[in-house]
């Protein structure tokens, strides 16, 4: 997700940090000061150690300055929020003029997944994936921006990221090659946006 940072950035905000890992590549790639938000105490304390400021807690209103960052990441994260749209506004409030949120967001579409539910008829939870049983929501390419656009943002960048690998198997090889249009976004598991307020 470091690409999708853009260039000049010098505060951002990593929304549910963990460790703080993510943080640590941002810092190394230049980035002055990196804040983290972390839901978990232990993983919060452990981000701490790398971070230039870790609030322990879930997303909310008053844990950061308002106009303070030129990008808040929500890596993976969204999709475990009862309502998205509130951190996204909220999200909104803390950016610098001109700041960015950078989100990466798992894909609903994904081809393994679309072959459990049509194999399987069934949609079982998992401990990691798209079908993780922390998601309290579900995402396609479609309805990302949708909930940017409903949330007061406006798209610069929406890129599938980690490909399924399709040359492992010639039924979907073939599958891609004859309806490329409509499975083109099955090959990705996630989703990478970069949007701004409108």
């Amino acid at each position: 997700m470091l690409k999708f940072i853009p260039n000049g950035c010098a505060c951002v905000l990593d929304v549910g940090c963990h460790t703080g890992a993510f943080g640590r590549m941002l810092k190394d790639s230049g980035i002055a000061t990196v804040w983290g938000i972390e839901a978990d105490p232990a993983t919060a304390a452990e981000a701490g150690r790398h971070l230039d400021h870790v609030v322990t807690g879930y997303f909310a209103q008053e844990q950061v300055p308002d106009g303070h960052f030129d990008a808040i990441v929500f890596n993976d994260v969204l999709e475990h929020i009862p309502d998205p749209s509130v951190a996204l506004r909220i999200a909104a409030k803390k950016l610098k003029p001109g700041g960015v949120v950078v989100a990466s967001i798992p894909n609903l579409r994904h081809i393994d997944n679309l072959v459990h539910i049509v194999r399987e008829k069934d949609f079982r939870y998992e401990a990691v994936g798209v079908r993780d049983r922390t998601h309290l929501r579900f995402f396609t390419q479609k309805s990302i921006p949708r909930l940017f656009e409903q949330s007061g943002y406006a798209i610069d960048r929406i890129e599938g990221i980690n490909e399924s690998a399709w040359g492992y198997s010639l039924a979907r090889r073939i599958l891609f090659r004859v309806f490329a249009d409509y499975f083109d976004d099955t090959r990705y598991e996630q989703f990478a946006v970069v949007a701004r307020c409108k």
